[in-house]
Formats: structure tokens, sequence, C-alpha cells
């Protein structure tokens, strides 16, 4: 059964991916990057988040959920003002383009946040997908920061939500270890 679990939860993430894709985008401008990790590439992404515990304590504890997980689906955001002038970055749109990105401890920002509520709403869509086909998930910031990381996404933001078809989620009722930030 094992193999087949596998099959169905990569068969889950395409969907899921599908769902990302076709989610509402503020003036059907669609700045995500989607990709579906499984395997080898998923054993790196937990082993960068290993070597990233050092940093972040809470994400060794995350790692053993990418490895128990089946498959996991990123998605990221490459951020473009959309050139409404709201002021919600507490920018206009011509000084966030002047101004550039710059490299923070995870992401890359500052993001638009109408871009921003676009990855949102694509992740709640992807989310609602695996529900809707009963696999287990949860949404990671400590896997999507690992992802960008170990360059298996070019993103300014990342989120990652691996998958589980298990007895009991694994997602969930997990130890807890606080976030450690320097």
């Amino acid at each position: 059964m094992e193999e087949v679990e596998r099959e169905v939860l990569l068969e889950v993430a395409r969907l899921m991916a599908l769902s990302a894709r076709t989610a509402p985008k503020a003036r059907g401008r669609d700045h995500l990057r989607i990709r579906v990790l499984s395997g080898e590439e998923k054993e790196r992404l937990a082993e960068k988040m290993e070597e990233m515990a050092g940093e972040y304590e809470f994400f060794r504890r995350d790692a053993k959920n990418v490895r128990e997980a089946g498959a996991v689906l990123l998605v990221g955001l490459v951020g473009e003002p959309m050139d409404l002038d709201c002021g919600a970055c507490g920018r206009s749109c011509a000084e966030l383009r002047r101004e550039g990105k710059r490299e923070g401890r995870g992401c890359a920002g500052p993001v638009c946040v109408v871009d921003a509520l676009n990855l949102g709403i694509a992740l709640g869509s992807a989310a609602k997908t695996a529900s809707l086909l009963n696999a287990d998930n949860r949404m990671m910031f400590s896997a999507g920061v690992a992802a960008r990381k170990a360059g298996m996404m070019e993103a300014d933001v990342v989120i990652a939500l691996p998958l589980s078809a298990t007895g009991k989620s694994p997602f969930f009722d997990r130890a807890q270890s606080p976030p450690k930030f320097p």
C-alpha cells in the first residue's frame, strides 16, 4: 500500500498545484512559482532544514515531518508591485521598484501586499484541494525558507505544503519547540 499512497500523494500535489495556479489573482497578474518535490529532492530539503536548525530550532522538528511526507508542494512568489499605490507596504509602487529587493533571513522583500494576498489565496486553494482529497497537509514557513536557501525555488517568499496519507496526521500534535530567533 505504501507505493500506492506515494503515487496518490504525488497526484494530490499536482492537483493542489493546479488549484494554486488557477486561484483568483488581483489584476489577473500571476507571480507564483509552483513545484512538487518527492524522493531525493524531498530528502535534500529535509537535510537543508536540519542544517538550518542551528539558527531556527523548530526546523529540526519540521524536517522530520518533511521526511514523513509522501510529497511536498512548494508555492513561491516573485513579488512585483501591482501599480495600485495602495500604500499598504509603506511605499509607492515606484519606490518599491526603485529600492529593489533586500534579502532577509528567510525571504526577500519588501513584497507588494496585494501580491502577498494572492499568495495566501493560492495557498488556501491548494490546502482546500488537499482537504477535499483527504490528504493531510500543513503549511510550513520553515520548509519554504529552506527550499529557497537550497536553491530549489527562485522566489521572494516560499511556503511548503508537505502531504501525508497515514492513520494519523504527522503534522499536528507535534512536540513543540519554541521559535528561537537571535
